[in-house]
C-alpha cells in the first residue's frame, strides 16, 4: 500500500519557521520526484517545490524561493520542507506528492498523495 504521511504543521507567527516532513512507504521512493503542493482557504492547488529523484536539482515556486528549502533522504524515504520567514499568506495544508519526473507543473498529474498537514501563520 502506498502511504505518504506528512508532519510538522502547525500555527507559527509571521517570520517564523516551521519544518514538514513526509514519510513514504509502499513504491521505489528513490525511482519518483517529490513535490509540495499546498491548497490555501478558499483557493486551488499550488505547486510550491520540486526535487528530483536524486536529490540533486529542486525548483520552487517564486512565491517561495529563498524561504522555502526541500531536501530529501533516500535511504530514510523521507522529504523535507524547511520554511523561513513565514508570511500569513503561506497559510494553508501541505502536501506531498510524488511525480515520475521533475517539471510536470500539472499537479493532477502527480502519481502518489498524502494527506497534508496544516500550516497557519498568524499572529
Amino acid at each position: 500500500e502506498v502511504q505518504l504521511v506528512e508532519s510538522g504543521g502547525g500555527l507559527v507567527q509571521p517570520g517564523g519557521s516551521l519544518r514538514l516532513s513526509c514519510a513514504a512507504s509502499g513504491f521505489t521512493f528513490s525511482s519518483y520526484a517529490m513535490n509540495w503542493v499546498r491548497q490555501a482557504p478558499g483557493k486551488g492547488l499550488e505547486w510550491v517545490s520540486a526535487i528530483n529523484s536524486g536529490g540533486g536539482s529542486t525548483n520552487y515556486a517564486d512565491s517561495v524561493k529563498g524561504r522555502f528549502t526541500i531536501s530529501r533522504d533516500n535511504a530514510k524515504n523521507m522529504v523535507y520542507l524547511q520554511m523561513n520567514s513565514l508570511k500569513p499568506e503561506d497559510t494553508a495544508v501541505y502536501y506531498c506528492a510524488a511525480s515520475p519526473r521533475m517539471g510536470i507543473m500539472n499537479v493532477l498529474g502527480y502519481d502518489y498523495w498524502g494527506q497534508g498537514t496544516q500550516v497557519s501563520v498568524s499572529s
